[in-house]
């Protein structure tokens, strides 16, 4: 498959001047979802349409990492562009998404850490209609990286500055468990999506990309532990249906 974040893999991997060893990289993994080759979910990738974009900012090694789930994202969400970010450069590609007209780019990061008239906490574009103007679509810009550099994308990318900031507050724990956080209300990159999805009125969407993240964690747990799989559980049953697949399998 290629998609934002496997282009963006790609180029990151050609420039390297050493090969990015991950864990378990000796495993003979799927070129498309990253798992082994024994636990491959591609029969399981929903189909899903969005008026929502999505607009990845990472970290220097981010798109290496087999557990990175900015791919998820652009798995599912068609409309989603990956960018390397670098203090110092800036993508011209990057400046012209930002600026197409079509779109209406909201920065998603915590709003205490920003001045209160840039926040948000909802995703409206009403006001387009109100001034004459074609109604845009929303165009989630994430910062895929630990939290220390998403804090640092955050401060030195002046070209965000003009965007309203979405400060999402679900009033729940994250459910990631493919890297440890020390505080509950860190949410992976993908959980992040889909909460932006749900706020854009779109909750199949967002119920998919949950469904998704679900079902490739437990995939990367289980080959982890050397564990069996159910694939007729409640979850790749879903998954089997939105992707249009067959009935369920045995295992």
């Amino acid at each position: 498959m290629s998609h934002a974040v496997s282009r963006l893999r790609a180029a990151r991997v050609a420039v390297s001047t050493k090969p990015f060893v991950a864990r378990g990289a000796a495993l003979a993994r799927c070129p498309a979802c990253r798992l082994a080759l024994s636990h491959c979910i591609c029969d399981l990738r929903p189909r899903v349409d969005t008026r929502a974009g999505v607009c990845l900012l990472m970290g220097d090694i981010e798109a290496l990492k087999p557990s990175n789930t900015g791919w998820l994202i652009a798995d599912l969400v068609p409309d989603t562009w990956a960018f390397g970010w670098s203090r110092t450069e800036t993508d011209p590609a990057l400046l012209a998404l930002l600026a197409d007209p079509q779109w209406q780019p909201y920065v998603v990061f915590p709003g205490e850490y920003v001045a209160p008239e840039r926040v948000v906490s909802t995703v409206d574009t009403a006001a387009d209609a109100a001034a004459g103007r074609p109604r845009r679509r929303p165009l989630f810009v994430l910062l895929d990286g630990t939290w220390s550099e998403a804090r640092k994308m955050f401060r030195k990318s002046p070209y965000l500055d003009p965007f309203p900031v979405l400060s999402l507050n679900p009033g729940l724990a994250s459910n990631y468990r493919l890297r440890r956080s020390t505080r509950s209300d860190h949410f992976c990159t993908a959980e992040v999506a889909a909460l932006c999805l749900a706020l854009a009125g779109e909750p199949a969407a967002a119920e998919a990309l949950t469904d998704w993240l679900d079902v490739f964690t437990s995939h990367y747990l289980n080959i982890k532990a050397g564990l069996a799989l159910d694939r007729d559980d409640a979850l790749h049953q879903r998954l089997r249906a939105l992707a249009g697949g067959p009935g369920p399998q045995s295992v």
